[in-house]
């Protein structure tokens, strides 16, 4: 059986480091700092990468160095490399329709104006891979979320961003071993207080 690839998107360099739209970068550090790991560059996949067993499961950690609206080169690169069915995808990134705080897990659907997922559909041919949406809010108005995504969240929110994260790598090993349904029941069942926001 083919391993998974476990991708995170988020936009290179330090200037956008700690913004909300590289949600999809941190949980891949916070993964790799689990498991004692380290991401190497690696030019065939266009991104930073690992071959790793994660509880007894083959997977391929990858954080892509295109920007995001190219972070489906990446995923192409992988997938074709190691022989990855879309099934067999899961793409962490930031929901601007989640509160801080709410993590979901889901298979296929839109893109929801995400550039990130616009150019994995592309290159992918398919949405039918899964996603881990990390909730960073919404700012209110259509015109103020470019500034919104590539600025920093306010303190309170990032700690509940990164808390969200950690639930999700608690489930991570479930979700990879094939129990994707117990894995959903515990990331979803926490913070049922926090609303998801509109758009």
């Amino acid at each position: 059986m083919s391993p998974w690839l476990i991708a995170g998107l988020g936009n290179p360099g330090p200037k956008y480091e700690r913004t909300r739209h590289n949600a999809g970068f941190w949980f891949m550090e916070r993964l790799a700092r689990r498991h004692h790991l380290s991401l190497k560059p690696e030019k065939k996949l266009h991104g930073e990468a690992a071959r790793v067993r994660l509880d007894g499961t083959d997977a391929v950690l990858l954080a892509p160095t295109t920007f995001m609206n190219e972070s489906g080169r990446a995923l192409r690169a992988a997938t074709d490399f190691y022989r990855i069915e879309p099934a067999r995808v899961l793409v962490a990134y930031d929901d601007l329709d989640l509160e801080p705080g709410i993590a979901r897990l889901k298979k296929g659907g839109g893109h929801g104006g995400h550039n990130g997922l616009r150019s994995i559909f592309s290159h992918l041919g398919t949405p039918d891979f899964w996603r881990l949406r990390i909730g960073i809010g919404h700012p209110g108005l259509a015109e103020q979320v470019l500034p919104w995504v590539l600025g920093r969240a306010a303190a309170a929110d990032e700690k509940a961003i990164v808390d969200a994260i950690e639930r999700s790598l608690d489930v991570l090993g479930d979700f990879i071993e094939g129990r994707a349904n117990d894995a959903m029941t515990h990331l979803h069942a926490r913070r049922k207080d926090a609303p998801e926001s509109g758009t």
